[in-house]
């Protein structure tokens, strides 16, 4: 069973097989000016009062989440919708065991979710 974790390390280390790949990507958004917190017991990026970007370990893939992703051009094709039908905004970009973030798409991918949320209003 996992166990409540308050901050990001925390999190990344409940999860050895993705510890990597979440570290990563902690590293890139670290590096920019949204607020990590946890939420619903996972980091979550955010600006103001918007849950922006998060990062989730599971059995056979880790993700990082975009919460307005649908917003994003996705000039790269890397963003999946975890439920279609069901997700009207959140998109994801998944890992399986062995592979590794693209850092330049990564950093463009948050630099842009960043970008739309200082110019516009939550979308509805």
């Amino acid at each position: 069973m996992k166990t409540k974790v308050t901050n990001t390390a925390e999190y990344i280390e409940q999860f050895p097989k993705w510890k990597e790949q979440l570290e990563q990507a902690a590293i890139i958004l670290e590096e920019t000016d949204l607020e990590a917190s946890i939420k619903w017991g996972a980091p979550c990026y955010g600006y103001g009062k918007r849950n922006l970007i998060g990062l989730a370990g599971f059995k056979n893939h880790c993700a990082i989440w975009f919460h307005e992703g649908a917003l994003l051009s996705d000039s790269y094709k890397v963003l999946g919708n975890a439920q279609p039908g069901k997700t009207k905004f959140l998109r994801n970009i998944q890992l399986k065991e062995g592979e590794q973030f693209d850092t330049v798409i990564l950093k463009e991918y948050i630099n842009e979710t960043i970008q739309i949320a200082k110019s516009q209003d939550k979308p509805k």
